[in-house]
């Protein structure tokens, strides 16, 4: 027997509930198949509990801190790792079922949950059932890549999904990949309390960061006593009777590392290779991300992608963004592009760094002349107050069109600082408008304007 819809949505991430509720709302008929966990990445192994994390950790050091603000604790800091793990699960499991609530409970919706392999271009099954629509639209998100090293498959490893399930401190916990992923769980668990070793095979952490960029957030962490091995070319694993000896070809420093506990932040690969999209038609590239249009469409009339899967944005923020600019072109008439997108993200690290637009090395690749501001944050009154000065604020500008073309502030608060300048960057108004603003003080964010007239 054969279900026929409107619109078919494989995968309950941050875009396929939202894509249900407008295609629902407009009177469509909608299935949604899920095969795991209702949020996706976001909602159960990213996001909602990492962040959750990063709460916990960033209590810890500011204990640890107390004398500074001259509150004094006569006790060490302990760290109850079970009670810091509850509470991130209770963050996930009740965001996990507000999805799958709002979804059962959605007119016209008919939620399964099962795994889904294309048996057509619209046609789909899951187990013993076949659904047909003439619109199927993908969000089944991405995973880690466990990386072909030496010895990995003899050895027992973490990923971001294995490593939320602890409910105890490493003693030693060795971080493969110094990115995004992996510097935020060193310094998370190097304030709960574990020695930590971030092993990088590049020359720099975050490397796609500009080097004063680079450089300040290894300060950062080399300050709170994390180690950090850069340069890794060869690293190899092999069991220890303490856990894992990991192998580094570094050019300073010893040449193996005794871990309680191997973390691997390698990068992600895309959730395609058990949709059966050949059966469909549907194009991959060599990575096996779906190949989608500037409107998301794939190469098969009536399949769309969004998300993770889809190569062009790895976070919530922009698989959201997918929903909107399908829903709005099939729905409300526009045009809007992929293209069009600023590109923003955040390194939640403590202090967090918030980027939009081009880095520094970007701009000035284009040829273009550049007015170029930076400010240290040990010259932001806000953090001078809050005792937090590590990092420091930039933003670029094209000295003719008096543009922004991107920007970091790498700081207390720098995740929701770098707003201000994402907001009149979307919005297409000149540096100008935002020149002589004026701030509300003592904040992170009066210093954009102060950034925008002290620039050369």
């Amino acid at each position: 027997m054969t279900r026929s819809f409107d619109a078919i949505v494989v995968g309950a991430g941050q875009a396929g509930p939202s894509l249900a509720g407008r295609l629902t709302s407009a009177g469509m008929s909608v299935a949604i198949v899920e095969r795991h966990l209702f949020g996706g990445t976001c909602v159960n192994t990213g996001c909602k509990p990492t962040k959750t994390l990063v709460a916990s950790a960033y209590a810890a050091h500011l204990a640890r801190r107390g004398s500074d603000y001259g509150v004094m604790i006569d006790a060490p800091v302990r760290i109850d790792m079970a009670r810091v793990k509850a509470r991130a699960d209770k963050v996930i499991h009740d965001s996990r079922n507000g999805v799958e609530s709002w979804l059962r409970g959605m007119d016209k919706c008919t939620v399964i949950n099962g795994h889904a392999r294309f048996e057509s271009a619209d046609t789909i099954r899951v187990g013993d059932e076949s659904l047909t629509a003439p619109k199927i639209f993908l969000n089944v998100g991405g995973r880690a890549v466990v990386p072909d090293m030496p010895g990995i498959n003899d050895v027992t490893y973490l990923t971001n999904t294995g490593i939320l399930q602890l409910d105890r401190v490493p003693k030693h916990l060795v971080v493969i990949g110094g990115s995004y992923i992996g510097l935020e769980f060193a310094q998370m668990y190097r304030r709960f309390g574990a020695e930590v070793t971030v092993v990088e095979k590049g020359a720099l952490l975050v490397s796609r960061e500009d080097v004063e960029i680079s450089e300040a957030i290894r300060d950062i962490l080399l300050a709170e006593g994390i180690h950090i091995r850069t340069n890794a070319e060869c690293i190899t694993f092999k069991p220890h009777p303490d856990g894992v000896a990991v192998g580094v070809d570094c050019t300073e420093g010893a040449p193996e590392i005794i871990g309680s506990d191997v973390l691997l932040a390698v990068g992600r690969r895309p959730n395609t290779d058990d949709l059966g999209l050949d059966k469909a038609g549907v194009a991959v590239d060599d990575r096996g991300y779906i190949k989608v249009d500037d409107g998301l469409a794939t190469n098969v009339p009536g399949i769309f992608a969004m998300g993770d899967c889809n190569g062009r944005g790895a976070f919530t923020h922009t698989a959201y963004n997918d929903f909107e600019i399908i829903a709005a072109n099939l729905l409300d008439g526009a045009s809007r592009r992929v293209s069009d997108r600023l590109p923003g993200y955040a390194l939640f690290i403590d202090p967090p760094l918030g980027r939009v637009g081009m880095t520094l090395t970007q701009a000035k690749a284009t040829g273009k002349k550049l007015l170029i501001g930076n400010r240290p944050m040990t010259h932001v009154g806000r953090a001078v107050e809050k005792g937090e000065t590590a990092g420091m604020m930039q933003v670029v500008v094209d000295a003719e069109t008096k543009k922004i073309l991107g920007a970091a502030i790498l700081g207390t608060g720098g995740d929701e600082a770098i707003h201000g300048i994402l907001d009149i960057m979307n919005a297409g108004a000149d540096y100008t408008q935002l020149q002589w603003a004026v701030p509300i003080h003592p904040t992170v964010s009066e210093l954009i304007p102060t950034l925008l007239n002290e620039m050369k």
